[in-house]
């Protein structure tokens, strides 16, 4: 199977690009200066066109070197699909557009293609959108405010009449909360941004989406680490698994490429994160035929149904609740 570059988004001509970066970086402290701005200016310059932020990642410093790329690259605004986040501290309705309007100032862009609700649940703040913590540094949770997440949404509806986004959607909902949100949606959510990669594959998620029509985008698709606090899975990843290693080699190609081009035939778009310029480059090097039989091979590695994968963005013990729960809404 052939994996294909894009794909369409429910009551849009817009097509989302299969493959994009991401740029979350767990301690920025680890990358030189302008790293954000040089990878993503790099990227640009070899052909990718979907570049995933979050006001949440280094409280808008991230989106600033992003704009920085996007005006240094000279490429036409309308070939690119700049991606950002809500921040959890940003939940009450009328705090949705002033963070919004942050992320713009931020990028230097008049408008988003797609506004994402970052996590469902909403922190409480301080003065000056600060987040509220426990002696321990965990952060407090508004519960009213998460459980309201609806209310959250048509907030971020607006955004799209004034033109400031062009299409919204989620990350990280769970298929209940899904559900409830899909009752009273004025916008229907064009993508749930959620990890996947097939140490941890998230079929019966994934399924539901596509049942309705939402998107799914895989964050951490290679398995990559998530900050200190919130790793879930003991030992390696798939980067490492040994029928990874074989396929990688049948077809000269990266673990990493093969896990990337078995995600997108899947259905999902991919948004792998690196500073590394070779990688970069192979990460976008992912759309070759891939063998049924060794799609397979991918697909059942933790079990046919994923049914022994492991979560490696683990939020129970840091929230005091779990967000992903598939069975029930938490909190």
């Amino acid at each position: 199977m052939f994996p294909p570059d894009s794909f369409p988004l429910k009551n849009t001509t817009v097509r989302i690009p299969s493959r994009g970066l991401g740029t979350f970086q767990v301690d920025p402290t680890l990358y030189p200066d302008n790293s954000v701005k040089d990878s993503v200016l790099q990227a640009l310059r070899l052909g990718y066109r979907h570049i995933d932020a979050a006001f949440g990642y280094g409280w808008g410093s991230v989106e600033r070197e992003i704009g920085e790329a996007i005006r240094e690259s000279g490429i036409p605004r309308d070939e690119l699909f700049i991606v950002t986040k809500l921040h959890n501290c940003f939940h009450k309705p009328e705090d949705v557009a002033i963070n919004m309007d942050m992320s713009l100032e931020n990028f230097g862009l008049s408008y988003v293609d797609l506004y994402l609700m970052h996590f469902p649940y909403a922190y409480a703040i301080t003065e000056g959108y600060g987040t509220q913590r426990t002696e321990d540094g965990k952060p407090v949770i508004d519960i009213p405010r998460s459980r309201a997440y609806d209310a959250t949404w048509t907030a971020m509806e607006r955004l799209v009449d004034d033109g400031k986004a062009k299409l919204i959607g989620v990350s990280n909902f769970s298929s209940p909360k899904l559900e409830r949100l899909l009752k009273t949606a004025r916008i229907h959510p064009v993508v749930n941004q959620v990890e996947i990669h097939p140490y941890f594959p998230q079929k019966g998620l994934v399924e539901y989406c596509q049942a309705k029509e939402i998107h799914v985008t895989a964050h951490c698709p290679l398995g990559g680490a998530p900050i200190p606090v919130l790793i879930g899975r003991k030992g390696p990843g798939p980067l490492e698994d040994s029928e990874i290693l074989r396929i990688a080699a049948k077809y000269n190609k990266t673990p990493a490429q093969v896990i990337l081009c078995h995600t997108i035939c899947r259905g999902i778009s991919v948004i792998p994160k690196t500073n590394n310029t070779r990688r970069i480059v192979e990460n976008f090097d992912i759309l070759f035929d891939l063998s049924d039989d060794d799609f397979l091979t991918i697909d059942r590695l933790v079990g046919e149904r994923g049914e022994h994968g492991v979560r490696n963005l683990e939020t129970r013990d840091y929230l005091g609740f779990d967000n992903f729960n598939e069975l029930i809404e938490e909190p």
